[in-house]
């Protein structure tokens, strides 16, 4: 990282009003720190697997020793729910790891990168951080977009915040048209593992971020990888710091992804619920489709995004403002979450 642009970052606060990236350079994200209100701003699922807790406790002793550096266990169970080789999988302390990771291995100071937007503020700041050029393209026409002289392509699939998942042969065409072109893709499936979509990872010429702290609603464990193949697997291989996940991330990963009931049964409920709460929803506000679990909101010309934000925060209710997204002027994101939470935010909105 260039030390040079990490101050540029800093000094310009991004690009101007359409990047959200604050004075000390860095970008808002969801999540409430109020713990009496209920956040439908974060995307993270509120159950947790049986288990889980157990795991965390359980690996404490170990932690009192360094993490075997090859994590064999934790390889091996994500290698299984991705499809792919477990040697192609590179653990990180959380999925904005690998996105950095990825961007650190494949990009120059000065190259030109496709970014999605609306999407992660992420992508571009940690382009930016690289001393890379970010080229936003509007992310329902990325994958028709020309990945020649760019050092690398993003992905959001399924995109955040809009929530739609990429069509599969689309993707699969842009992944060979970037290999064809020596243009790295990044495929950020943070939210995929709530859909019955293939994940990418071990495709050539592609790297895929993954974290397991949305689907088993455990973010502050810190828990994600990369998965690259071919010339990328071995960057980011070389790159990664040693011991890069904890032990205790390690050994609750691994469990998580043993959990298939689970699994299923989140992907199941968030369907159902995400269906109801469009439909109530769309009486009041243009709802995004969505195959995540989170629904983007159009405010209309005669309402205020900030008396909407205001009226639910005195419901006990914390929404996120999705005017902090590119392109977006009007919107509010609100996640999926229990039956009976989702319940209490109808109402709080009044639909």
């Amino acid at each position: 990282m260039d030390p040079d642009s990490v101050e540029g970052l800093r000094a310009s606060g991004g690009d101007g009003a359409t990047d959200a990236i604050g004075p000390d350079g860095r970008v808002p994200h969801g999540s409430s720190d109020d713990p009496d209100l209920l956040d439908f701003s974060a995307n993270t699922n509120p159950r947790v697997p049986t288990g889980a807790a157990k795991t965390y406790r359980k690996a404490f002793d170990a932690a009192r020793s360094y993490p075997d550096d090859d994590y064999p266990e934790f390889r091996a169970a994500a290698a299984t729910f991705v499809d792919c080789e477990p040697k192609q999988v590179i653990p990180t302390a959380g999925g904005l790891e690998a996105i950095r990771l990825a961007i650190q291995t494949t990009v120059r100071a000065g190259d030109s990168v496709l970014v999605p937007y609306p999407s992660f503020g992420e992508y571009a700041r940690e382009v930016r951080l690289q001393g890379g050029v970010p080229e936003f393209v509007p992310h329902d026409e990325l994958l028709t977009a020309d990945p020649s002289d760019h050092a690398l392509a993003i992905i959001c699939n399924p995109n955040n915040p809009t929530g739609e998942a990429a069509d599969p042969s689309a993707l699969r065409a842009f992944a060979d048209d970037c290999l064809a072109a020596g243009t790295t893709l990044l495929v950020d499936e943070a939210f995929l593992g709530f859909t019955d979509e293939r994940s990418l990872a071990g495709h050539e010429g592609v790297i895929v971020a993954r974290s397991l702290t949305k689907l088993f609603g455990l973010p502050g464990i810190r828990m994600g990888y990369a998965v690259g193949a071919g010339a990328a697997r071995d960057r980011l291989a070389t790159a990664r710091r040693a011991w890069s996940m904890s032990t205790a991330a390690a050994a609750v990963g691994a469990h998580c992804y043993g959990q298939r009931e689970f699994v299923a049964e989140t992907k199941a409920r968030v369907a159902d619920e995400r269906a109801r709460m469009r439909e109530r929803l769309s009486g009041r506000f243009d709802v995004f489709r969505s195959d995540a679990p989170f629904l983007l909101l159009s405010v209309s010309d005669s309402e205020s995004v900030d008396d909407i934000l205001a009226t639910a925060r005195e419901a006990g209710i914390a929404l996120r403002d999705a005017r902090t997204f590119r392109g977006l002027d009007a919107h509010i994101r609100v996640a999926v979450r229990a039956s009976e939470e989702n319940a209490r935010l109808l109402d709080a909105l009044d639909v």
